[in-house]
């Protein structure tokens, strides 16, 4: 059976390696004016194509919501830091990690007064209900420190390594971890596992690589020692659609293998809401499924700077035996804003979804996310 599924991860691999240049070449040509371009309905060079009337006809629905803006709603940190208890304390914990990765950059070299150590940090927490599996919250941390006196643009990062498998600008509260305890609001020993990931990252492996790249090595969960690399792009296309590709492989001593493909294309006019949709395909040898998929389809608008209002269809599903099966799909709707201070956010997701695999019928389901910039 290891053979079997370590088989299947290598196909897996190919595929979604080929997919990655299809998706290349299918950029650089729908880039460029295509010849043929008036034999090919579905696009057209002169924008007269299905795929380009689709966000002509939606435009054309008349709304009621507001324009969009990048008019901000909260004041500058740099204003606010010594303001309130919770000002300091922001600003100290940015203080402290900024000096602890100046110390660390110090440990490889002579430090570039110019080019100083940095560190980033986010703190969430995400609070999830619905009248099936109750309530739980699951805390998570992510940080990076550069170090820019090692070559080859090497930092240190920690925390919750699956928050790096999702898209950055990832529509929809998500978390691909193993579920806690159901009898447990926290469960603490689950967080600590999760948020136990450390790993040094070599960045821009090679400028002859024509993608953007990562390589992580370092330990997971505790005591499992691996290594990732990520690979993405982003192309531009005709007529203001964008496509962003993602292609992660990770192995684990004790988690084996693990693959996940991240697929956008996206809409998106100057101060017009854009239209987008967010495709991943994981396969993983912990997972019982032989590929699990999430799809989400949306309109997303902007209000004010940092906000984002986001509704559309999600559909779920998986790959079993070659089985192909959609076992969840249903409505969605997302909020999310600064809240009093720029470095202080929520989230907040409304979803009306079913789950045909645990014999759930279209169910009510709310989730709630606190996130912290350090």
């Amino acid at each position: 059976m290891p053979r079997i599924r370590i088989s299947f991860a290598k196909r897996i691999f190919i595929s979604a390696a080929l997919g990655m240049a299809c998706s290349a070449a299918a950029a650089n040509e729908t880039a460029a004016p295509a010849q043929n371009s008036e034999k090919n309905p579905t696009l057209d060079s002169n924008g007269q194509g299905i795929l380009f009337q689709i966000p002509r006809v939606i435009d054309a629905v008349p709304t009621w919501l507001p324009e969009q803006s990048d008019q901000g709603i909260t004041p500058p940190t740099d204003q606010t830091e010594d303001g309130t208890w919770s000002d300091r304390q922001q600003k100290s914990i940015r203080n402290w990690a900024d000096r602890t990765a100046n110390k660390m950059d110090n440990w490889f070299g002579e430090p570039d007064p110019n080019k100083p150590a940095s560190a980033t940090l986010r703190v969430i927490v995400d609070n999830r209900w619905n009248k099936h599996d109750g309530y739980d919250v699951k805390p998570r941390i992510r940080g990076k420190l550069k170090l820019p006196a090692l070559e080859r643009k090497v930092s240190l990062v920690f925390g919750d390594d699956s928050l790096d498998n999702e898209l950055a600008n990832s529509v929809a509260i998500s978390n691909e971890n193993a579920a806690g305890q159901q009898d447990k609001t926290v469960d603490g020993q689950r967080a600590k596992e999760d948020n136990s990931s450390l790993a040094l990252r070599w960045s821009a492996l090679s400028k002859h690589i024509p993608f953007d790249t990562d390589l992580d090595l370092g330990v997971r969960s505790g005591d499992d020692i691996y290594l990732r690399l990520k690979a993405k792009k982003r192309w531009t296309l005709q007529n203001d659609f964008s496509l962003h590709a993602e292609q992660m492989y990770r192995y684990g001593v004790d988690s084996e293998n693990y693959l996940r493909t991240n697929i956008e294309l996206t809409h998106a006019r100057p101060n017009q809401p854009i239209l987008s949709s967010q495709l991943s395909l994981t396969y993983a040898d912990a997972q019982d499924d032989d590929l699990n998929w999430d799809n989400f389809i949306f309109r997303q608008h902007q209000f004010f700077h940092g906000n984002t209002f986001s509704y559309g269809l999600y559909t779920g599903g998986f790959l079993n035996n070659k089985d192909l099966r959609l076992n969840s799909y249903g409505p969605f709707v997302s909020w999310r804003q600064p809240f009093v201070r720029e470095w202080f956010f929520i989230q907040g997701d409304l979803n009306y979804l079913n789950d045909h695999r645990a014999d759930r019928s279209h169910f009510i389901g709310a989730s709630v996310r606190l996130e912290a910039l350090f």
